[in-house]
């Protein structure tokens, strides 16, 4: 084993040292051995208990939880960028996932946004974010800004939260075969997704998935096991489906892909669900990621054209933008079937691996760069099941 992560292990060396500290910290995640599970403690009462479950605590901006003396008043642009961070008004909820009766499966953790105000009459969309290594789902909604945006659009959104006595840093085990196969959390969050459409009345025709890093691994596998649930998927820095099978294995698919399973895997999942619906997918990626390569991009690409049925020669329409100021520069490659929009691909410069957009004072997050989440916003605004 040694012998076989030596090359991938000097690879990294040769990177940047913000990027040689986060890839060392993704070496340290993937090879960390597993926490005992904790003891067992009292649960919270879940969504679907007869009772609503109680709103938890809106998490508090890093400006307003520190304990400092009083700011001087800030500049001109700084309401606006406090108003950004604020928590949106809607209802955050907590409960836990504990599988229906008769089932047996590990009981996860979820927060539930919804947004302030009275629903249409076919209920709210559903947006699902599955966050990445070393990430709770407070702090990924946090990062994310996705309440703020969902309060904007009108969308509810559901943050599953992986347990630590499943991974010491909170990661899905995107690279498990069995999880790849549709097994391990998979039939948890399937089964935590239909407990919140039923308890709150959402619209089954616009549910949405997606992820960063594991977490986009993780949103891949559930959209192509359960396709008929899904009105679109999301995948932010994440890697190709179908390859790894180990932690070596996974860091390897980190860093260089695996372009020899980039067309057999979709081929296993055609071949497991004759008749797969189309997937529309939009695919964002930092260009200077040194720790989920954009070869990974690459390869996903590829992967979203084949399981849509989409030929190789299908034109791609490709928009430059600027960026603007503070921003980053972008390319959008479109791919379209007649008049929908089947497959976006977002190229960020300069962009490591972090949320674009997203709130820097969390880790995994970049102040600059377009905003990814009114990017997979706009997206699935776009499709319904």
């Amino acid at each position: 084993m040694v012998k076989s992560s030596a090359p991938l292990l000097r690879s990294l060396m040769r990177v940047g040292k913000k990027q040689q500290r986060s890839a060392a910290r993704l070496l340290t995640v993937l090879f960390a051995p597993p926490k005992p599970a904790p003891k067992a403690r009292a649960k919270p009462k879940s969504a679907s208990s007869t009772a609503a479950p109680k709103p938890a605590p809106k998490p508090r901006s890093a400006a307003t939880a520190a304990s400092t003396p009083k700011p001087k008043p800030a500049p001109r642009a700084a309401p606006a960028a406090l108003l950004k961070d604020a928590p949106a008004p809607g209802k955050w909820l907590t409960a836990r996932y504990a599988g229906q009766s008769g089932q047996v499966l590990r009981p996860m953790s979820y927060w539930l946004y919804l947004p302030d105000g009275a629903p249409p009459p076919s209920g709210w969309p559903l947006i699902v974010m599955l966050h990445g290594c070393e990430q709770s789902a407070t702090q990924f909604a946090q990062g994310t800004r996705m309440n703020q945006m969902a309060q904007k659009t009108g969308y509810a959104v559901l943050y599953p939260q992986q347990s630590l006595s499943a991974h010491p840093r909170r990661c899905w085990k995107w690279y498990d075969r069995a999880t790849q196969q549709g097994g391990g959390d998979v039939p948890v969050i399937v089964g935590m997704i239909g407990q919140v459409l039923a308890a709150y009345g959402l619209d089954r025709s616009r549910v949405f998935i997606c992820g960063m890093s594991a977490g986009a691994g993780m949103a891949n596998i559930v959209a192509l096991n359960h396709p008929e649930l899904f009105a679109g998927l999301g995948l932010h820095s994440g890697p190709l489906y179908g390859a790894g099978h180990s932690t070596v294995g996974a860091l390897g698919v980190m860093q260089h892909g695996n372009g020899a399973r980039v067309d057999s895997a979709i081929a296993e999942v055609l071949e497991r669900r004759p008749g797969f619906p189309s997937m529309p997918t939009i695919l964002i990626q930092g260009d200077d990621d040194r720790v989920v390569r954009p070869v990974n991009q690459v390869h996903l690409r590829r992967q979203a054209m084949l399981i849509n049925d989409l030929p190789a020669a299908t034109p791609v329409r490709v928009a430059l933008k600027a960026g603007g100021r503070g921003g980053l520069p972008h390319q959008l490659h479109d791919v379209y079937r007649g008049r929908k929009l089947m497959l976006r691909v977002a190229q960020i410069a300069q962009l490591q691996h972090a949320w674009s957009g997203g709130d820097a004072r969390l880790s995994f997050n970049s102040a600059a760069g377009p905003d990814a989440s009114k990017m997979l916003v706009d997206f699935f605004g776009k499709h319904r099941r």
